[in-house]
């Protein structure tokens, strides 16, 4: 530091000069010092114990006297369901049934049953409804009319409609007439999609749900006279202004994406994935557990 007889000198100049030099000389000692901390100091000096005023009386309860803290014994039972599944589709609807219902799930109304492969070693009470008496279901007919289904009924609708339009003579691995019903036309006159089919099904299916019952239906994505067609938004879209609400949407992949021996150049991705889309018969997404709401 400057001598106290070089900083009372006659000069203003002087004077200055004398504390610009103490001034750097302060911060040069200072980051000197900063510089020679290690890490390993820092992080000891943080660890170091806090003295608060009162430090050694006996402490009071964090919770005001007309509160409880949380309990020790008491187990979380949040369960979240994934946005995206990969097992099947049989244990998919397992897990929607036990997350979202608020009455019971059964009976159950597949109202595009075919094989019933989403319930193979199921033991669910299901009325199994199908267009094609092929497949013998217990209710052979179309479920845009439901003809002779009682209303208010079904604590369950489960839909998985046409994800692709005819083929003509495939002759693929996968029968798409028989895999997936693709025999219902959507062409030009039908905007080169199947959400036509949409509205007549789902007021049926309003109909004969219980309130507060669930619709859970299976959509896919199209690419139809090359354009991309989203299925999945237009069912959403119809099922609110059916009344409706939607709550929830989960991806379910696939093993490989649908291929045709009739489609030789690809100029979209293939699609390996579909939508489950979850809708309540009523006002409420969320169903109250315990006094909690689930999110």
């Amino acid at each position: 530091m400057c001598r106290t007889s070089r900083c009372s000198g006659r000069r203003e100049r002087s004077a200055e000069i004398c504390t610009q030099r103490n001034g750097n000389k302060r911060r040069k000692t200072w980051s000197a010092s900063y510089k020679q901390a290690t890490p390993s100091a820092v992080n000891k000096s943080r660890t170091l114990p806090l003295k608060f005023k009162g430090a050694g009386r006996k402490k009071s309860n964090v919770f005001p006297a007309n509160r409880q803290g949380p309990s020790v014994s008491s187990a979380s039972t949040y369960e979240p369901i994934s946005s995206v599944w990969e097992g099947s589709d049989g244990d998919l609807l397992e897990a929607m049934f036990k997350f979202y219902a608020t009455i019971p799930t059964e009976p159950i109304l597949d109202s595009t049953y075919n094989a019933g492969r989403f319930w193979k070693g199921s033991r669910r009470k299901v009325v199994s409804m199908d267009i094609d008496p092929q497949h013998k279901p217990m209710i052979a007919g179309d479920n845009r009319k439901m003809t002779g289904v009682p209303s208010a009924k079904f604590g369950t609708v489960i839909y998985d409609p046409p994800h692709v339009g005819p083929q003509g003579r495939d002759k693929s691995r996968k029968r798409f007439d028989v895999d997936f019903g693709a025999t219902v036309e959507c062409g030009k006159e039908q905007g080169w999609n199947l959400s036509y089919l949409y509205p007549p099904f789902l007021k049926q299916a309003k109909r004969v749900l219980k309130p507060e019952g669930l619709l859970l239906a299976k959509i896919t994505d199209m690419v139809n006279n090359h354009k991309s067609k989203w299925p999945h938004c237009d069912f959403m879209r119809m099922a609110e202004e059916a009344g409706f609400t939607v709550c929830d949407l989960i991806i379910k992949v696939r093993n490989g994406p649908m291929v045709s021996t009739k489609w030789k150049e690809a100029h979209h991705a293939r699609k390996r994935h579909c939508f489950w889309i979850v809708c309540r018969n009523g006002d409420d997404c969320e169903r109250e557990s315990s006094g909690v709401l689930r999110e």
